[in-house]
């Protein structure tokens, strides 16, 4: 099984920029598609986007589209999450997912996904 391990979260003012990465271990991703999910309090967990085993295709939610970016190193076994003009909306805990499958399966059935990481905040003030 994957090991996940988010990082880069913190506290930024709108309109800022954050960069995650997702570390993983225990088996390479370069055969796994990638994903980011957020939850925010009170809501539930939600689709940011994703990024197939190649690196190949991308897909993102519509609130993020043209802001944020997956790119993936399969040699550095990381995933990165490029977050630009932040809003407040946007805050919520991140977590990284893979899954053997597509990226259209971690997106309509998440609960099924291989891995999670642990999360790691980001809060994005007005």
């Amino acid at each position: 099984q994957v090991h996940l391990v988010e990082s880069g979260g913190g506290l930024v003012q709108a309109g800022g920029s954050l960069r995650l990465s997702c570390a993983a271990s225990g088996r390479t991703i370069s055969t796994y598609a990638m994903g980011w999910f957020r939850q925010a309090p009170g809501k539930d967990r939600e689709f940011v986007g994703g990024i197939s085993w190649s690196g190949g295709t991308t897909r993102y939610e519509d609130s993020v589209k043209g802001r944020f970016t997956i790119s993936r190193d399969n040699a550095e076994n990381t995933v990165y999450l490029q977050m630009n003009n932040l809003k407040p909306e946007d805050t919520a805990i991140y977590y990284c997912a893979a899954d053997r499958g597509s990226i259209a399966t971690m997106r309509v059935a998440p609960d099924f996904v291989d891995s999670w990481g642990q999360g790691t905040q980001v809060t994005v003030s007005s």
